[in-house]
């Protein structure tokens, strides 16, 4: 019993102790806030500025130690993500970018802090007030209108004389820096298959989703939670541009990002490599290896799906909702070709219909396509006899990962073009409706959508 009491009397006196090791928490004056309308400023201050702002809220319990040192790490993190109280001297596309992420960890469940969030009951999101969030960020134009676009997608009818060279600033891809973190460039990253497509409203971007032979492997058999080492990523950003033809097709190149799965090598890392490479020179991004909290932070709320926010096309069956994207997949084993096995060469949105479409090519179609490109000819492709090109239409159906993106969803048409020898022109097919049937098209219409797709210019790429 006496051991007891001097256990106990030694636990108070411990407990007493180390409520006198109190570090503090920084309280100062906002100095650039925000600019919101009032609604969605005070949503903000209510849910989120206990730890993303200067002001010190703590509840009498937060006081507490060892729970004190908790809180004030938790904060003093949160404020170096996200800060409400400075967010006001970025540029304003870095305020908007932050208020999306904001967005999609709330939606996601990961904000607040499920932790933070069962002792400040106060603090949780009401599906009333995202929705009040969401209406103010929303990305989309209304009905029948279209987003302002800078000039230069694609022709649709015909070219309008030469394409100038694209200027390369490296003689070699392998010549590209590794970022800081130490993860070498992939240069072998524009001949990796297709994983999906997304139209990104909140950034005005489209981005080709590509994968290695080991990820595209894992996504055939469903081994993908979580990815199998040696599984490789590049998500590649273009600006969004407008055609002379109504549609949204990719411009000026923006970025590569690259996911490498190696359990090991990256165990401090959830696993994975993390690097990004932005412009046609392909410069590093971030200052030091710091830059790496961006990533994980920004894919921890998709950590069941192995950190990876992509729905991958594939047909397949899985026991978990949004894991992959087979509504996209559903392409009848009744075509000609299975396009979605070919690589991929652009992308284009019609904004009046909601529809995305990628023009796929088969290897002599693609090997004409990187001729062009390592010759400098750019966007003037010469499709050989031999060379078939694959026109991939889907609806649109809204990222269920990330608001303010869209994805694939069920396929609205496939359109094949088979180049032939000398002067024989070539053969077009369209396959259309219930199940994808072929669709005949008169002599005028099949030569029109022959010349829309052999003008279409490949994408942008270091």
């Amino acid at each position: 019993m006496r051991i007891l009491v001097k256990i106990f009397a030694a636990a108070i006196v411990v407990f007493a102790a180390i409520q006198l090791v109190r570090p503090s928490i920084p309280a100062n004056p906002a100095t650039a806030e925000l600019q919101a309308p009032e609604p969605v400023k005070n949503i903000l201050e209510k849910d989120c500025y206990s730890c993303h702002s200067n002001q010190k809220r703590l509840s009498w319990f937060d006081q507490i130690q060892p729970g004190y040192w908790l809180v004030r790490h938790d904060i003093l993190t949160a404020r170096e993500h996200l800060n409400f109280s400075t967010i006001g001297t970025k540029p304003a596309a870095a305020q908007k970018a932050a208020l999306y992420e904001a967005v999609n960890m709330i939606q996601l469940g990961a904000m607040p802090l499920p932790q933070f969030a069962a002792l400040h009951p106060d603090a949780k999101v009401s599906a009333e007030e995202l929705a009040t969030l969401k209406a103010y960020l929303s990305p989309w134009p209304s009905s029948g209108s279209q987003p302002a676009m800078p000039a230069g997608g694609a022709k649709a009818d015909a070219r309008s004389g030469e394409v100038p060279a694209q200027q390369r600033l490296l003689a070699s891809l392998a010549a590209v820096r590794p970022v800081a973190n130490g993860l070498q460039f992939d240069p072998a990253f524009e001949g990796w298959k297709l994983i999906s497509t997304t139209e990104r409203g909140d950034n005005n971007t489209f981005r080709f989703i590509l994968g290695n032979d080991i990820a595209i492997r894992a996504i055939q058999s469903g081994n993908i939670t979580p990815w199998p080492d040696g599984a490789r990523m590049a998500k590649i950003a273009w600006q969004r541009a407008a055609g002379s033809d109504g549609l949204l097709y990719p411009g000026k190149f923006v970025q590569v990002e690259l996911m490498v799965k190696d359990s090991h090598a990256y165990k401090g890392t959830d696993g994975w490599g993390w690097g990004r490479w932005r412009g046609l020179n392909l410069e590093p991004y971030g200052k030091d290896a710091g830059f790496v909290k961006e990533c994980t932070g920004c894919h921890e709320p998709v950590r069941r799906n192995d950190f990876v926010y992509t729905l991958p096309i594939a047909a397949i069956t899985t026991t978990r909702q949004e894991v992959v994207n087979s509504r996209a997949a559903t392409l009848p084993g009744s075509l000609p070709w299975q396009p979605l096995a070919w690589g991929a060469i652009t992308m284009s949105v019609d904004p009046t219909t909601r529809e995305t479409a990628t023009l796929f090519g088969n290897d002599a179609a693609l090997n004409a396509v990187r001729s062009a490109h390592e010759s400098g000819a750019g966007r003037q492709v010469a499709y050989p006899a031999g060379a078939v090109l694959a026109l991939v239409t889907w609806g649109q159906r809204d990222d269920p990962h990330w608001f303010g993106a869209r994805i694939p969803d069920a396929p609205r048409s496939v359109e094949f073009l088979e180049i032939a020898s000398g002067a024989l022109p070539a053969k077009y097919r369209k396959f259309a409706g219930a199940g994808l049937t072929e669709v005949a098209a008169d002599e005028d219409a099949a030569a029109q959508r022959t010349r829309f797709l052999l003008n279409l210019d490949p994408v942008e790429l270091p």
